[in-house]
């Protein structure tokens, strides 16, 4: 933070206060052209402010005192801690109404959970305990679809969740494991994936009751992350032998890598959230194997980077939108996790408030308004800007 004089001073001024040390000495037109953007002297103190900022000397002038809340980026944030131990399960759902199901902690699970926005409770199990599968819809209609069961064999099988227990649903036309998902129970997307040994690039859209062959990915992988919806529908990432950056847009009837952004990270085992023109990437495993924490923001065209995940984990869950992501469960180096992390908005610099101090002459006093935490707490403490101009 940095005290700046602008505007019209008429003499030259020493300025000193308690948190703040240094002097300005000069002498500034008065004909309200001013000097602008003047750094006097940084400020280095970190306490809340117990004097006051004093300029002495003669001084005929009018002050604006603004406050500038510095940007924050967006950041993930510690929700509650999942019942168990998982990883290579899958998510639907929002931030505050989020569902996983499935998943592998000390043995393949069938368990399903709800998150309330602060903690997890017990959902219906899976009819069919399985890991590596995919999901889609919301907590109280949900879709978890292929995966690995007993057999250790990709399976075609489709449940639907009403918020309470799950039912059978159509079965896929291509049996697969590590797929990607997206869209809702009525309206479903499954992309990607492998059987056995083999990637897969086909593509299947669900209607409530059956799936139906939609156009193939440009790129055959599996470990990939969706997002999205049925006719506006966005894979990325995965894994192809090597780990992907390759991005995809669905209209409903084709992929297309046309004018279409590639993740700044390439990683495989990544989750995904929100919608073709506002997604969501974050987690995963890097070209080297590497667990990652990286967040990548998605606006139609292009990746820019997002906070980073406070756990780093691969083979996670994921849920909601790009303003209010929900990240659970996963791998690392160190097993499965409980950790579940809820990703919100920051700030965009902006003026907080301003407030006017003139004084004629002599020796002057200027006081931030503390009734005001907000000037208090920004201009003195959280590195805010501090600016004198001519009234």
């Amino acid at each position: 933070m940095a005290l700046r004089l602008t505007g019209s001073i008429d003499v030259s001024t020493n300025i000193t206060s308690t948190h703040f040390s240094g002097s300005f000495s000069g002498s500034f037109p008065g004909d309200g052209s001013g000097l602008t953007g003047i750094d006097v002297f940084p400020y280095t103190g970190s306490a809340v402010i117990s004097g006051s900022l004093w300029v002495t000397g003669s001084v005929s002038f009018s002050t604006k005192i603004d406050v500038v809340n510095p940007a924050v980026p967006n950041a993930w944030s510690s929700g509650g801690a999942l019942s168990s131990c998982r990883c290579q399960a899958s998510g639907a759902g929002t931030q505050n109404a989020g569902l996983i199901f499935g998943g592998f902690g000390n043995s393949v699970t069938s368990c399903t959970e709800e998150y309330n926005g602060a903690t997890w409770s017990a959902g219906g199990n899976l009819a069919t305990a399985r890991w590596k599968l995919a999901g889609a819809g919301t907590q109280t209609a949900g879709l978890a679809f292929g995966g690995i069961y007993p057999g250790n064999v990709a399976r075609a099988c489709t449940e639907e969740y009403n918020g309470a227990s799950w039912s059978a649903g159509g079965a896929l036309s291509t049996a697969r494991e590590c797929l990607g998902g997206a869209g809702t129970q009525t309206a479903g997307l499954a992309m990607g994936g492998s059987y056995v040994i083999t990637l897969l690039d086909c593509t299947e859209e669900y209607n409530g009751a059956t799936w139906s062959t939609g156009g193939a990915l440009s790129t055959a992988r599996k470990q990939l992350a969706g997002a999205g919806t049925q006719n506006a529908g966005l894979a990325f990432g995965g894994f192809s032998g090597v780990a992907l950056s390759c991005t995809e847009e669905y209209n409903g009837a084709t992929w297309s890598t046309a004018g279409v952004g590639t993740l700044i990270t390439a990683r495989h085992g990544l989750a995904g959230a929100g919608t073709q023109t506002a997604g969501l990437a974050f987690g995963g495993q890097n070209t080297s194997f590497n667990v990652v924490s990286c967040t990548e923001e998605y606006d139609g065209s292009s990746w820019t980077a997002g906070g980073a995940l406070s756990t780093a984990r691969c083979e996670l869950a994921g849920a909601g939108t790009q303003t209010a992501g929900l990240a659970f469960g996963g791998g690392g180096s160190f097993g499965s996790h409980t950790a579940t992390e809820e990703y919100n908005p920051g700030t965009s610099l902006q003026t907080v408030t301003t407030f006017n101090h003139s004084h004629p002459t002599g020796k002057t006093m200027i006081v931030p308004p503390i009734t005001d935490p907000l000037i208090l707490g920004a201009l003195w403490n959280n590195g805010g800007t501090l600016t004198i101009s001519a009234g």
